[in-house]
């Protein structure tokens, strides 16, 4: 492990802030626990929509119904007998199935048409799931007594954000994420070199649709109840693309950034009365200074005030500076 990080120093915070996360439930209280647990929260949601969205370059605007599909399927699991836990590789499963159903004929478009047609499935998920009586229609529902343990639950929202930026860290340096990166930049020619797009942005919307499904069950676990408003809502589709954007799109740290970022705001907009209804408006601000001035993000800002930094000028060899003096 040392060598690893001295072989890569950027390495460094991420380590520390995961061991962070890791031990606070030793000394942290349990307002502090919540906040951590969100921000977690958003960092699987942003981190998982900068698959598709950031490497691949397809803007999806319907990534609350994978949320949606993974926490109404551990509620109805639960409520049916099953463990919650063992509700997840389900909704993960039926979250991957949805997505090829989706992606099939969504992704026959392209730009601006493809993030229409999300989020008109987005929304036509919300409607359906407000109609059915067996999801508890637009009153939604509750899960069993007995099925909320908040330390565990915590250890595993950590860990499902860890493990998808380690998964994302390596999809990138793979065949698969220059694939990705390819499509962003020129998909035409990157099909003349080989690569089936089709084939690769399936892979990678069923990839982050699973994490984002096992996100939801954990949420429904957390919160204990769950409706359509809650999360099939087009506003939470919104924030997990706002949150890449603003942080720093196809790269690893940018959607952590915008997690924290986001995360934040939210916890102080909700304790104000006056501005917990004008959070898009904010965010919506955000995002035009964010396009305006700096459209890579906060990495992008980050870069170029390190690029502002005056470098030094490397010493001369010692025998080099003997025969010049």
């Amino acid at each position: 492990m040392t060598a690893l990080l001295r072989r890569h120093p950027a390495l460094v915070p991420g380590v520390l802030f995961a061991a962070f996360l890791l031990l606070a439930p030793v000394f942290a209280q349990r307002g502090m626990l919540n906040d951590l647990w969100n921000m977690a929260f958003f960092v699987v949601l942003a981190s998982a929509w900068n698959l598709l969205g950031g490497f691949a370059g397809q803007v999806s605007l319907g990534y609350s119904a994978f949320v949606g599909i993974g926490a109404y399927t551990t509620v109805l699991l639960a409520n049916a007998g099953w463990s919650p836990w063992l509700t997840l590789p389900v909704g993960a499963a039926l979250a991957v199935a949805f997505s090829v159903a989706v992606g099939l004929p969504t992704f026959r478009l392209r730009g601006p048409y493809f993030t229409i047609a999300t989020i008109g499935v987005g929304e036509a998920v919300r409607v359906i799931a407000s109609g059915l009586e067996f999801t508890g229609g637009s009153s939604g529902l509750r899960m069993p007594q007995g099925t909320f343990d908040f330390n565990a639950n915590y250890y595993a929202m950590v860990g499902l954000a860890l493990l998808t930026l380690a998964l994302v860290a390596w999809l990138q340096k793979h065949a698969f994420g220059l694939a990705l990166e390819a499509i962003r930049q020129d998909i035409d020619a990157a099909e003349a070199l080989g690569v089936h797009s089709t084939q690769a942005k399936l892979t990678a919307h069923a990839i982050s649709a699973a994490l984002v499904a096992i996100g939801g069950g954990l949420f429904a676990t957390n919160f204990q109840y769950i409706s359509p408003g809650s999360v099939f809502d087009f506003r939470l589709s919104l924030t997990i693309v706002l949150m890449p954007i603003v942080g720093g799109m196809a790269t690893i740290t940018g959607p952590v950034l915008g997690a924290l970022l986001f995360s934040y705001l939210q916890i102080k907009l909700l304790a104000s009365p006056t501005l917990r209804d004008s959070y898009l408006f904010i965010y919506g601000g955000l995002l035009i200074v964010v396009m305006l001035f700096e459209p890579k993000g906060i990495v992008g800002l980050w870069e170029r005030l390190i690029g502002l930094r005056p470098r030094r000028r490397a010493q001369p060899p010692v025998g080099e500076a003997r025969r010049a003096s």
